[in-house]
């Protein structure tokens, strides 16, 4: 992080300063203060407490990130100035708007994310799921897929319900599959999905088909993409994962004589490698039909059990590492494969990151169980509930009239809209404030309409709590507080500092002019430069006409124009560069060695108003450091009006007692 984060820009950084994405909550001033009651206070700029610890912690985090750290003496200095700049900032107004405020709510959420896990809880769901990848299970389900119409699905399910009742009282599972499920990979073949491992089903397919034991009838399953009534089958040890290579001569779709000739053709391949199995690549590259991985010489991503058809699956982890399969069929046609490598199970450690990615996913089931976790743990925390009488006569309201206009009118108005709906830290929260956060949902009266209330209401109550605890945060947790209030004092200095200094000398044309003017004798070259308007074209005629109408140009449009007026038979840039920064350049102004341009259609090369200038003439011409020392200007005037501005005290025995770590 960049000194200026504790004390302000240096006048020499101001043009290399880049904003970092800095923000925090609102409302810090008062909580710091209120923290600051308990800690001794180490100085006070312009009526606000600053507390040691808010001290002590940016000096250390600076003297560590110095080369030569600067005495305490120093730091205090530039820290006085940091805190008038912010100061300065909320003078502003800068924390008050809509920018900055969202802006800092967004970092906040951010920065209280770690501190608002339970990683007790999270590291439960990891390691179960965990032991699920040791196993692998044969996987039978008949399957109906969901529609987009919700009340379409009312009827799905019904159906899935009356199936499942069927098989529980002792109902063919095999035929049934056949004869209702629309899953067409498995539904031929009595239902039977193959083997499968734990993280490639939805979770709640998954923790099912883990669970069920064998030949047993499950309830109807709800995943993402439709209803599912599974039968349990075999468990085994997992086998890990293969790397394979294949070659494949597609069927699908053909006639008898069609497969006929395939299988001919895939015998015929399967001699050549056979004879020769280091020509498997190239062959497969070829000859295979599957041409995404025929341009990878045939080869195939990991993959687990059940991520690849049962034929194919069982065929390459059958395999020894660099062996090759006889040709085989599965639904897609005929294949041969070449195991290429195998390996176990990962650790736990290496499944860990993309197992909590999945967990913490909305589309989840296992999402909504650690929101459920946190709730319950920061409702018994800060003291919370729901109103029961509240929420049970909302929800009848949406089962009657589901969720439109009439029913959020009536919610809103007085007295209803001034119901109880929860209770934190003693705080009521009125149900109109639930109302006005899912008035843009639509929904005709059905049990799908309460369906969709519980979870806006479930995640309406988290998010309640949860902003209860990111309040408490900043009196809680140390580390938190510091970076909290470093990024919110950060941000105010960096936007105060482009209003009153950056921006403001960038800006100001006619200032800079003058600056360069006043001040020529600051800005020498050690080498001579050229300048001028770098041509090049395709052939004399049209450099003649180039030279001609630049003549009848002022030169603030001349580059403008005559790329309008010559499109692609020319290129003009304009260019100021010392001897050895450019090629032609250099050919043209300095003598140098004759080039080719790299645009091999411009055969003609030129300069329009060339001059070699030993100083600079105008202040484009050391735009960047004028910009650089005008800027100081700026700084030193603001810092100067700054000190006048805000009154500074410092405890010195408080001072005296910050320790350097």
């Amino acid at each position: 992080m960049e000194t200026w984060l504790a004390g302000g820009p240096k006048p020499n950084d101001t043009i290399i300063i880049m904003k970092k994405t800095v923000a925090a909550g609102l409302g810090v001033c008062a909580i710091a203060m209120a923290f600051a009651a308990k800690d001794p206070v180490i100085m006070t700029v312009n009526g606000v407490d600053v507390p040691r610890l808010e001290f002590e912690y940016l000096y250390n985090k600076n003297s560590q990130q110095q080369i030569n750290p600067q005495t305490l003496d120093e730091y205090v200095e530039m820290f006085k100035l940091y805190k008038m700049k912010v100061a300065d900032a909320r003078a502003e107004g800068i924390d008050t708007t809509a920018a900055f405020r969202k802006e800092t709510a967004q970092y906040r959420h951010e920065l209280a994310a770690p501190y608002l896990t339970d990683s007790v809880y999270l590291n439960s769901l990891v390691a179960e799921a965990y032991d699920r990848s040791k196993q692998e299970v044969e996987a039978f389900h008949i399957m109906l897929f969901k529609t987009r119409d919700p009340n379409q699905n009312v009827l799905l399910r019904s159906r899935a319900d009356s199936l499942q009742r069927v098989l529980a009282a002792g109902g063919d599972f095999a035929r049934m599959a056949g004869q209702y499920s629309q899953d067409r990979g498995s539904k031929d073949r009595g239902g039977r999905m193959g083997w499968i491992t734990a993280g490639n089903y939805p979770i709640a397919f998954e923790l099912e088909a883990f669970s069920l034991p064998e030949g047993k009838i499950s309830e109807v399953v709800e995943s993402p993409v439709g209803y599912h009534i599974l039968k349990g089958g075999r468990h085994r040890e997992a086998r890990g994962s293969v790397q394979a290579a294949h070659i494949l001569k597609l069927t699908q779709g053909m006639d008898d004589a069609g497969k006929a000739k395939a299988r001919a053709q895939i015998d015929s391949i399967y001699n050549v490698v056979k004879a020769n199995p280091d020509s498997f690549s190239e062959v497969a590259t070829s000859n295979s039909d599957d041409r995404g991985s025929a341009r990878q010489g045939g080869m195939l991503p990991w993959f687990g059990a059940g991520e690849m058809v049962e034929q194919f699956d069982s065929v390459a982890f059958s395999l020894t590492d660099g062996e090759i399969s006889a040709p085989f069929e599965t639904p897609y046609g005929y294949h041969i494969v070449k195991r290429i490598a195998h390996k176990g199970i990962p650790s736990l450690e290496e499944i860990k990151p993309q197992t909590i990615a999945r967990i913490t996913n909305r589309q989840d089931a296992r999402y909504k169980l650690v929101r459920a976790n946190q709730t319950a743990k920061f409702a018994k925390k800060h003291k919370a509930s729901l109103n029961a009488k509240t929420v049970e006569a909302l929800r009848a309201d949406v089962s009657r009239t589901g969720l439109d206009s009439t029913l959020y009118a009536r919610w809103t108005q007085l007295p209803v809209g001034n119901m109880a709906l929860a209770v934190i830290d003693g705080k009521t929260t009125p149900v109109r404030d639930f109302i006005a956060a899912i008035v843009k949902l639509h929904s005709p009266a059905s049990s799908e309409a309460v369906n969709v209330l519980n979870e806006r209401l479930d995640e309406y109550y988290n998010n309640l709590l949860v902003e209860a605890e990111e309040a408490g945060l900043e009196q809680s947790e140390p580390d938190y507080r510091n970076l909290l209030k470093e990024y919110v004092d950060g941000s105010l200095l960096y936007e105060v500092s482009v209003r009153k200094v950056w921006d403001r000398a960038a800006k100001d044309t006619e200032g800079l002019k003058k600056y360069f003017e006043a001040n020529r004798a600051n800005y020498k070259w050690s080498e001579p430069r050229a300048k001028g308007v770098l041509v090049q074209t395709v052939n004399d005629s049209v450099a003649g006409l180039i030279r001609q109408r630049a003549l009848e140009l002022a030169p603030d449009t001349l580059i403008n124009t005559l790329r309008k007026d010559f499109g692609k038979e020319a290129s003009f840039d304009r260019v100021l560069a010392s001897k050895g920064t450019n090629a032609i350049v250099d050919y043209l102004m300095f003598g140098g060695p004759e080039v080719t341009p790299s645009n091999s259609k411009y055969t003609v090369m030129f300069m329009l108003d060339p001059r070699v200038l030993t100083e600079p003439e105008e202040v484009s011409d050391v735009k960047g450091l004028v910009t650089s020392d005008y800027q100081n200007e700026f700084q030193a005037a603001w810092e100067k009006e700054l000190r006048a501005k805000y009154p500074v005290t410092v405890n010195e025995k408080v001072l005296r007692s910050v320790k350097k770590k």
